[in-house]
């Protein structure tokens, strides 16, 4: 071979080379860090935050990675979440808003106590919600993909609890603030962890119980852990807020087909997915317990009802609170309950 073709394949091969770097990188032009704090193994991780993410990448044609960060593994503690994605650490984050008591205060009408039965509907109720009074003003500061709320919260214990009075002088583990007023009112030791903390802490005896739904119960080993599980007829004991946040500012950079993307794996339709999702999950996860042989306490409507009544003073609490930094507690309260009801038909 003559050096004149020689040099001509050497050009040939490294222009392919080049073209195929080209084309590599235009085929994926942004990379998302998507963290939380359970193992990619649970429910959430596996059944949303993956659907979401692949269905982002599908949608992108590959012009979209989302790198998947389980467990905290980029650093820092859950209810640091909230920052990492204002700041871009990470960004995108799915975190329990509650893990940040009080800073996103109209939030908790979703955590009070019997408000939510299923969470479909409730996670609905949510985002119509976050969008006409949250959007602008607590969540300012990153770009909201999903509200949603989990199954009905309840109670898992080391002792069984039928009535209010059973839980005097138990230290339990609360999901939020609201749920953390909730217990002290019915004469518990409210103690606040994130999610991640429950196995070592009930292994330890630092608490004797916790409020989780169902669905996160498999993945903490919970019903190996306290062997009580008190749920309730109707209007769920409690219910926690969720959201997938996106930093802002890497939101705004993409180019608007991107955009479009993510805006099609955004919104209502999503929320509503999440937290049906996310409850269908409750199932599985009981039906562990059941086979273990643990002790399944259903209270029926006439025993969740004096819980209701016990629960009243923290209405009461939140609504001054609220009343305090300018929202109308009430009002929130009456609106939440419409939603509710409005997409549960």
């Amino acid at each position: 071979m003559s050096k004149f073709i020689k040099s001509l394949a050497g050009a040939a091969i490294g222009a392919l080379m080049v073209s195929t770097a080209i084309s590599s990188a235009l085929a994926q032009e942004v990379t998302l860090k998507l963290h939380q704090f359970l193992p990619a193994q649970a429910n959430v991780p596996k059944y949303v935050l993956d659907v979401w993410a692949d269905n982002v990448e599908k949608g992108s044609a590959g012009r979209i990675k989302v790198e998947r960060y389980p467990s905290m593994q980029l650093g820092g503690k859950p209810p640091e979440l909230i920052d990492q994605a204002i700041d871009g650490v990470a960004d995108v984050v799915w975190t329990v808003v509650g893990y940040t008591p009080g800073r996103f205060p109209r939030t908790e009408v979703f955590e009070l106590p019997f408000m939510v039965t299923t969470a479909e509907p409730a996670s609905r109720a949510y985002w119509e919600m976050f969008e006409k009074y949250m959007k602008d003003e607590e969540f300012k500061d990153v770009h909201i993909l999903g509200t949603w709320v989990h199954g009905p919260g309840m109670i898992h214990s080391d002792k069984p609890v039928k009535v209010p009075a059973d839980l005097n002088g138990m230290k339990i583990r609360g999901a939020s603030r609201t749920v953390n007023m909730l217990l002290a009112e019915l004469g518990a030791e409210s103690v606040g962890m994130p999610v991640p903390a429950v196995p070592e802490a009930l292994s330890k005896g630092v608490i004797n119980g916790t409020t989780i739904p169902w669905e996160v119960t498999a993945a903490l080993k919970v019903p190996e852990l306290v062997h009580n599980h008190t749920e309730f007829t109707g209007q769920a004991l409690y219910d926690v807020t969720f959201v997938l946040a996106m930093n802002k500012a890497k939101y705004e950079s993409l180019p608007d087909d991107l955009k479009k993307v993510v805006d099609d794996n955004s919104g209502m339709e999503f929320s509503a997915f999440a937290g049906k999702t996310q409850e269908f999950y409750d199932g599985p996860a009981r039906e562990l317990a059941v086979k273990a042989g643990n002790n399944i306490i259903t209270l029926s409507a006439e025993e969740t009802a004096k819980w209701r009544e016990a629960a009243q003073p923290v209405y009461d609490t939140w609504i001054a609170d609220m009343d305090s930094k300018g929202y109308d507690g009430k009002a929130l309260i009456e609106e939440a309950q419409a939603l509710i009801q409005k997409y549960s038909k």
